[in-house]
This record gives C-alpha cells, structure tokens and sequence, in this order.
C-alpha cells in the first residue's frame, strides 16, 4: 500500500486532515472490504493531491490565474471514482462493489468523462464558480457542515457566512442556466428550457402540466430543474450526485450523519519524526452502510428536482413546505443500512459483520416533502367523491436493525385527477421519508399524497411511490390500505 503524500507545509497538513474522512467514506462505499476501502482511499487520495499540486503551479505560472477545476475534497472524490475505474480495467475489480463495476461498465460513467457539453450540469456549474465561491457551496450543501465551522474553515466572517452562501447559491444557478443553454438538447428539450428557467425562477409559479410530464420522464432536464432551483432543498443531492456520480445520494447521507454525530470515517495519523501520514485502518471508526437496491436510482434522480419544487402549493395540509434558505444540518436522518435486508423481517446482524455480506445502493436518497404528524383522527375520512376499485401491493425493498425501505404501488379501476393512500403499522413503525409523494402520519395510520407531477392516473393505470421508515422489535408489514378513503385489496 502506499504511503500518502508527505505535506509540504503545515498548511497542507491541516488540508490534509480535513479532507481524509471525506475520501475514506466514498471509497468505504465503493469497495467490497475494509482493507480495499482504505487502499483505494490511499491510491485516490495521492493521485488528487498532484492534481492539486499541479494545478498550483500552473497557476504561478500563469500570474496567480488558474484554470477552472474543482474545489479541493470533490476533486479527490472525483479521483477515487478515477482510481476505481483503473482498478476494473486492471483486473482488480473484484474490490470493488459489484453495483459499481456495473456502472463503470455503462453508459452513466462515460457521462463524467466524455464530451464536456454533456456532462451533469452541476458538474459544470460548480466547476465554473470561483474556487473559493465553489469550495463554500460544497460544505455547506454537500459536507453540511455547520455555518460557524465553513466560516472558520475559509476564513470568513461566521455574522455574513449565511448571506455569501445565498450569493454563492444565485451564482452557482446564472452558471447551471448558462450551461443548460449551451447544453446539446434534443427539440422537446429546447422549447421547455426557457420555460423551465422562467418557473424555477418564481417558487410560487404553478407548474404547467406538460412540463411536470416531461420532467418526470427526462432525467437531463429533472437534473437541470434541481440546479436552477438551488433555494428548492434539492441542491444538496444534485451536487452530489452530479459531481461523484456513482454513490452520490448515499455519500451526501453518510456526510450529514457525519456532521450530526461528529463521526468520521477516520483520519491519517502523523506517526513519525518527519510527519509522514499513515492510515491506523484498523482503529478507524467504520461509517455504517447503505443497503438500499439499485432500482431506487433512477427513480430517485427522476423525482430529484420536481420533488423538491415547490411549484405552487398543495391544499393538502400534509404537504410540507421547506424554507428558503435550508439549512444544510437538518433534522436527523434515517441511519444507513448496515447490512443486507432479511426478507423474513428479522433484524440482521449489525455493522460489524463481515463486509461480504453487505450490500450497497450509491444512490438511495428519496426526494420528496415530508410532514409532521397531523392532529386529525387516526383514520382518513372517505371521500364519496372519489369512488375508487383499487388492488395494492407492497414491497419490503431492503431492511436492516433499525429502518427499512418500502415501495406500494397501487392500481386503480377508476380515473383519478387526485390520490391519497393510507395504511396503518401493525409494529409502531415510523414513516421518515418518502419520495413520490408527501405523507403524514397520526399513531399507526399513514397517509401519502400524490406530488403535484403525479396527481392524474388513467383507469386501470397504476400509481407508485417509496419511502423509508424506522423500526424496533417486529417489522410486520402494513394493513387496511385505502385509496382515496376507500378499501384496497392487497395483493402479493
């Protein structure tokens, strides 16, 4: 394995320290071993550093001006999704997460390399800030860490860390705008672009719906909408998963329990008289893992943007509404995954069991609103207006010691120009998030309503929509679903 870079100053050190925790947590999730994480880690960390280092000196060369590039920890981030590649083409692929070595066999890892007009537009946005301008929306948004701790790490007033990071934010969107337009667009693309700038400008405008259609099928558009809306509460997400790709949505998750918790993921240590870093592997403090499935991905990146829009309001009071200045360390998140789910609903075994059972999803961060428990009754009151025949199947898509993942889908005989499904938990269990639509929950009963971009379905069609949810002592699934207040027959 071998060794980090020496720092060249105390400066560099302190960078250094900073930046090990991030590299170390990406390449946790990338790989099929402690000891395979840390190599990569290793291997990635150095190869970013000379980039760095080069990208210095060029810019000395050049009068102090630097070609655009990437602030300092979603360059090595970037470099470990790099130094992971080279491992697959080498033979040594097989430290690898098997779910990564699909996609760095596909089609989406080419999108971060190949042709820069068709890159992710976060990618380009936030390359095209200014470094210090960049670096301050990256850890506030992404590492989430807190105002007063950006400011000290830049050397910023901690009274007006909040106003720059608004700034920053208008910033980043004027670049995410001028690059869309730049961007390669088939002509359906193109005549919604203008439209999409004007809407995601206006948080109060009503979406039009054959925009809320082609944003829930068109993934570069989905993309651009989270981009150009960084007050929405989606930023966070589309740099991340614009920025690292693969694993995006479950590093920005591990990062904010991170930040909650003060837990990193480990740090190098300077062992010896001359300060040379080694990694303490063994001791280090393992992140817990992300072991939610692959189909959630494009599901999630699909949602990302519109979920998280607030394109006019709901008159549901389960709706809930984010501020417009979110803060990046919110409420405490659902704990990651530790292992592979239990399709009999039994806790598994919890993080320190061996690595070759666990099973990752990169990307598992549902978009949507969420609400807190309503004061209503306990079960919905039947809409006579909204008759509807409905057949409802549920899911349990992965669970661990204390939270699982769950889809429903449910048909309907009827046309519906509005939805609500209901259900109620037989174990105490605790709806978290959801995407796809909003939820409430009073005691047991749960209530989802449809998110603007998915109100209508066609007789006989089919409505979807996921969530997370916690649990403790028995996990057993739902009952007494109702669509609309009336009875649904489970199915499966």
């Amino acid at each position: 394995m071998p060794d980090l870079p020496t720092p060249k100053n105390a400066a560099e050190a302190a960078l250094f320290s900073e930046c090990w925790d991030a590299v170390l947590s990406y390449a946790d999730l990338c790989t099929a071993g402690a000891a395979a994480a840390t190599q990569l880690a290793t291997e990635a960390f150095t190869l970013g550093v000379r980039e760095v280092r080069a990208a210095e000196t060029a810019g000395d060369r050049n009068n102090g001006r630097r070609s655009p590039r990437l602030p300092v920890i979603p360059l090595l981030l970037t470099a470990v999704r790099t130094t992971a590649a080279e491992w697959e083409a080498c033979g040594q692929g097989h430290d690898l997460d098997p779910d990564l070595r699909l996609w760095l066999n596909s089609d989406k890892a080419a999108r971060y390399t190949g042709l820069p007009l068709r890159r992710p537009l976060a990618l380009r946005g936030l390359r095209d800030l200014q470094e210090p301008d960049a670096e301050l929306l990256w850890l506030a948004e992404v590492e989430a860490l807190p105002r007063p701790v950006v400011a000290r790490r830049l050397g910023l007033d901690p009274a007006l860390v909040g106003e720059e990071l608004d700034q920053v934010r208008g910033l980043f969107r004027d670049r995410c705008h001028r690059n869309h337009l730049d961007t390669p667009m088939d002509a359906q693309c193109r005549s919604y672009a203008r439209l999409l700038d004007a809407i995601t400008r206006s948080p109060a405008a009503e979406i039009p719906q054959d925009l809320s259609r082609h944003l829930a099928t068109c993934v570069d558009c989905a993309e651009a909408a989270a981009c150009l809306r960084p007050q929405g509460g989606g930023l966070p997400a589309a740099l991340s998963g614009g920025v690292i790709g693969w694993g995006g949505l479950a590093y920005l998750e591990r990062r904010r329990r991170a930040a909650e918790v003060r837990l990193g993921a480990g740090r190098p240590e300077l062992t010896d008289g001359q300060g040379d870093p080694k990694v303490a592997a063994t001791n280090r403090p393992r992140a817990l893992r992300n072991g939610l499935l692959v189909a959630a991905v494009l599901v999630s990146l699909l949602a990302l943007a519109v979920s998280m829009m607030p394109f006019g309001g709901t008159d549901d009071a389960a709706t809930g509404d984010l501020p417009a200045d979110s803060s990046p360390v919110a409420a405490p998140r659902p704990s990651l995954p530790s292992v592979t789910s239990s399709p009999t609903g039994t806790p598994t075994p919890s993080a320190t069991a061996t690595k070759s059972g666990d099973r990752k999803n990169p990307d598992p961060e549902p978009q949507g609103t969420s609400s807190a428990t309503t004061t209503a009754t306990s079960r919905p009151v039947p809409d006579k207006s909204e008759p509807a025949t409905c057949k409802v199947a549920y899911e349990l898509v992965n669970q661990w010691p204390d939270g699982f993942q769950a889809t429903v889908s449910v048909t309907t005989t009827d046309a519906l120009d509005s939805w609500r499904v209901a259900w109620s938990f037989p174990d105490g269990q605790q709806a978290t998030q959801m995407w796809d639509a909003s939820f409430a929950q009073n005691g047991s009963r749960v209530t989802a309503t449809a998110a603007d971009y998915n109100r209508s379905v066609p007789a006989d069609g089919t409505l979807s929509f996921g969530f997370l949810a916690s649990w403790s002592g028995k996990n057993a699934p739902p009952y007494d679903f109702t669509l609309n207040g009336h009875a649904c027959t489970k199915t499966g």
